[in-house]
């Protein structure tokens, strides 16, 4: 564990923190999504509301506080880093590391490839997917706006697309 780090955890999300991952979703990603689509409140709150599943998410703490939120899709041959993101005030701590490093253990764990989507414009995400070992393996997207990275020490996936 990082000095600089303090108690990071995972909690399960509830309706209750569907607002919370709206707003870290802004706060992390509003920038990025507004340079490749544009950030348009009506459309994030209803696309938020169409995949938000509290079954689903988790809620990622730092010394007790909510700090940011995780999906992780299950699959037979893989799991799927849907989303990893982490209010500003929280980045640049270690904290991302950590969780990541969890996920990469449970794929490692269930013998599963571990593959994510990346936004091209977000250069500091992909760098820091790359120095935890990930790679790209495909574009796609309209004009290839996304990049599919996969962990380094993933056993091969079925055929197929990431999701």
């Amino acid at each position: 564990m990082s000095s600089r780090v303090a108690d990071v955890a995972l909690r399960p999300a509830t309706w209750q923190d569907s607002a919370f991952c709206l707003r870290v979703h802004e706060a992390a990603m509003g920038a990025y999504v507004a340079a490749v689509h544009g950030w348009v409140v009506a459309e994030q709150r209803a696309y938020h509301e169409r995949v938000f599943r509290p079954g689903s998410w988790q809620v990622i703490t730092v010394g007790g506080a909510d700090a940011g939120n995780l999906v992780v899709e299950e699959h037979p041959d893989r799991l799927y880093l849907a989303r990893l993101e982490l209010h500003p005030d929280h980045q640049g701590q270690g904290v991302g590391a950590r969780v990541l490093r969890t996920v990469t253990e449970a794929a490692a764990a269930g013998g599963r490839a571990l593959l994510l989507d990346v936004l091209t414009v977000n250069t500091r995400a992909r760098a820091f997917y790359e120095r935890h070992g990930f790679h790209e393996v495909a574009r796609h997207g309209l004009g290839g706006f996304k990049v599919t990275m996969r962990h380094a020490g993933s056993p091969p996936a079925a055929p197929g697309p990431a999701r």
